[in-house]
């Protein structure tokens, strides 16, 4: 059993993840809605985003709705990669499977 990803370990980016993961392949979420799912504040939230996209985990895309900025995210075919390489990693420790 390989170790867990410090990347998608911790605990607010497994729920960016998690969260990006359960949508349709193209679909994004708004920064608005991943707010509301991790209770992270904007800097925080904003700061997860930055290091899940620096590892090329998600997509980034910032426009505008009439005057108002708007940033949305989407999960990466590597970010798809290593939320399920995680998972079955957890899964593995909650079966007993890695000790």
């Amino acid at each position: 059993m390989s170790g867990p990803d410090e990347i998608v370990h911790q605990t607010t980016r497994l729920k960016i993840l998690s969260a990006l993961n359960a949508l349709p392949r193209a679909e994004m979420a708004e920064f608005v809605r991943l707010r509301a799912i991790t209770g992270a504040t904007d800097g925080n939230l904003g700061a997860h985003l930055t290091t899940l996209e620096k590892a090329g985990y998600v997509e980034i895309v910032k426009d505008f709705v009439g005057r108002k900025p708007r940033t949305r995210a989407r999960i990466s075919a590597a970010g798809r990669r290593a939320f399920r390489d995680h998972v079955a990693y957890l899964r593995d420790i909650v079966d007993g499977d890695g000790a």
